[in-house]
């Protein structure tokens, strides 16, 4: 269905790192019309879900989930690396292949019974998107769902989301 979009995205090999071949969106980004489609094709999906917020990690999360909450007319929450937010955090933790990372939002973010989506780029392992879940949570937020661009399918990051409304639109 998205074929056309999957087009728009280049494969950078070995960046980061030898082995790895980048999803580089950029080239999608740079085209208007095929940004626009992305956008107005998560604005279609959500708008009648009653999302009160919309999550974005950092950091291309925030390339969609900002025009996204901006269309659905609620309020973006920005899930960061730790020590990057100004005020009272909280914070969760996830294992990587090469060790931990840490993500942060801020402790009034969120109030209890608010229905929220969690958009980022890229669905890998679900190790951030699962960070970011459990964060939502801790403040008595409601999952209304995932939504993410491109999702790598061998790397079984949807089993991290079981039980969630997980939507992408490009797989690998």
């Amino acid at each position: 269905m998205f074929d056309h979009l999957r087009k728009k995205i280049r494969d950078v090999p070995d960046f980061p790192t030898p082995g790895v071949i980048f999803k580089d969106i950029t080239t999608l980004l740079k085209d208007g019309p095929a940004f626009k489609e992305v956008i107005d094709t998560l604005v279609e999906r959500y708008r009648q879900r009653g999302i009160d917020a919309v999550v974005a990690i950092e950091s291309r999360g925030y390339i969609f989930g900002a025009p996204l909450a901006a269309a659905l007319g609620v309020g973006l929450i920005p899930v960061r690396k730790m020590g990057k937010l100004p005020a009272e955090t909280i914070s969760a933790t996830y294992e990587l292949e090469y060790g931990k990372e840490t993500v942060e939002m801020h402790r009034d973010a969120i109030l209890p019974g608010q229905k929220v989506l969690i958009v980022d780029d890229l669905l890998a392992t679900g190790g951030t998107a699962n960070a970011a879940k459990s964060l939502v949570e801790q403040l008595g937020g409601k999952v209304e769902g995932f939504a993410f661009l491109i999702e790598l399918t061998f790397l079984k990051g949807r089993d991290k989301l079981t039980g969630y409304d997980v939507f992408t639109m490009i797989t690998y």
